[in-house]
């Protein structure tokens, strides 16, 4: 076991130890366990698609496996799941707002993991990356976050849609006689979990988010006794056999990607070819750069924040470690997720002395056997896992303190990245705006010569989409 380990993922040489890699690896899952509620959770909202279990056991394999290629080829103790803000523009924007099937849907993110492979094998990943300005490629996960938070605040009930000014706080005064205990009671399981969530990371305890949707699913249980009926055929829908969501996955999400993915007959019903070329091309790369932005962010935040940057501060194995992220995209939208990304949260893994792959192999087993806890996993109510996504949201503002909110070139594009992409719904859209806003300010202020031509490129993209799709 030593021989093959130090073999392996040289423990000894990174300055670790077995014991350190595998407590590394356990606190790494903790912290990140959450997205096998909240991504199913936010599938399983999709008409006639496909079921909360299928995709939990199709997050799960995609964590699987994409951790365990970021452990063997690049030896970094991070680890890999559906990414956050890919999953909600997959759901809201792509599926919903776009009208794609979620077959359709899983194909863009085929092409998106096959369109990054190429792009870290060829080396053409780095002209892209520097092709988006940096107002906007600073301020996508920001957007991304607000997004979240948003979606988060939407699904729990706490903001509403309203006639005159189109969203709205939901009422909380039981006084008025309006509103029932039955509305109000999941609004209050959120807004604690979240609190119970924001006290726990203060406090630096390990796994605070799952510690916070468990303990918001045990108020919600137990508050359900203060409601009547809600415990009326419970248990008639209750299947505690872990091998059922086995069965789910494969019928209704394995493998949908090639049988009904190639499949636009329902959008060409009512849009013209043209306008799904440009549908395809643009989400595909509003995908790619979501995803390559992440994990390069992600990357280089979890190593600097463990010391393992290399001398030149270089994430280590860099390449490696995005080909496996390209790869468990892939893989992913195989099974029948979004996008798969490294995780910031893997930062606590290291925190705890991870150094090596081999934490990540913990946590990769880990995903393993918690395919066969669905049964539990699909108590969890949404307004547990509601807190979860306004938490992440808040965690993702970070980036937006490195913008110069002064300098007017560099703000406008930064704040149009971020304010479109929740108020419009869309990912893509947010980017859009910011990089075109960023080619016309560079026009019109005599700085034309300075915008790359991969810039040109995005911008000319975009703006098609807008006048042909939308």
């Amino acid at each position: 076991m030593k021989l093959s380990t130090e073999k392996i993922f040289h423990v000894k040489e990174a300055g670790s130890t077995v014991k350190t890699e595998v407590l590394a690896g356990v606190t790494t899952f903790m912290t990140m366990a959450y997205i096998l509620m909240v991504n199913s959770e936010m599938f399983a909202e999709l008409p006639g698609g496909v079921s909360y279990n299928a995709i939990y056991i199709a997050t799960a394999i995609s964590a699987c496996i994409g951790t365990v290629l970021i452990g063997l080829l690049a030896n970094l103790p991070l680890a890999q799941a559906s990414a956050m803000g890919s999953n909600a523009f997959f759901v809201y924007t792509v599926c919903f707002g776009f009208g794609l099937s979620y077959a359709n849907a899983l194909l863009l993110v085929l092409l998106d993991g096959i369109l990054f492979i190429l792009l870290t094998v060829t080396g053409l990943r780095k002209k892209i990356f520097e092709a988006i300005p940096t107002s906007v490629r600073v301020t996508i996960p920001a957007g991304v976050g607000l997004f979240l938070a948003f979606i988060g605040l939407v699904d729990s009930g706490i903001v509403v849609s309203d006639p005159a000014t189109y969203v709205s706080l939901a009422s909380f005064n039981l006084l008025s006689g309006n509103v029932a205990w039955k509305d109000i009671m999941p609004m209050l399981v959120t807004i604690f979990a979240l609190i119970a969530i924001a006290v726990l990371t203060c406090r630096r305890v390990r796994g605070a988010v799952l510690w916070g949707i468990l303990g918001g699913t045990a108020l919600y249980y137990l508050l359900g006794f203060t409601v009547p009926g809600f415990y009326e055929g419970f248990a008639d829908n209750l299947n505690f056999n872990p091998f059922a969501a086995f069965g789910d996955f494969g019928t209704q999400a394995f493998g949908r990607v090639f049988t009904e993915g190639f499949d636009f007959s329902s959008y060409l019903a009512d849009h013209s070819g043209m306008e799904l070329a440009v549908l395809i091309a643009t989400t595909s790369l509003a995908f790619c750069l979501v995803d390559m932005f992440d994990t390069i962010g992600t990357l280089y935040g979890a190593c600097a924040r463990g010391n393992l940057l290399t001398e030149k501060g270089e994430v280590p194995n860099m390449d490696k470690a995005m080909l496996a992220d390209a790869i468990a995209t892939t893989c992913g939208a195989v099974c029948g997720t979004s996008t798969v990304s490294s995780y910031v949260e893997a930062s606590t893994g290291i925190a705890e002395g991870g150094r090596t792959g081999m934490s990540a192999m913990v946590t990769g087993a880990l995903f393993f056997v918690s395919m066969f806890l669905s049964p539990i996993a699909i108590l969890v109510p949404g307004c547990a896992t509601s807190a979860a996504l306004i938490y992440v949201g808040i965690m993702m503002m970070n980036c937006a303190r490195n913008i110069d909110w002064l300098k007017t070139e560099e703000a406008v594009p930064a704040f149009l990245t971020l304010a479109i992409m929740p108020m419009t719904y869309n990912i893509s859209y947010g980017i859009a705006f910011g990089v075109i806003s960023y080619v016309l300010i560079s026009v019109f202020t005599g700085k034309a010569r300075e915008i790359k031509a991969g810039t040109w490129v995005i911008a000319v993209l975009f703006t098609v989409m807008f006048f042909v799709t939308h």
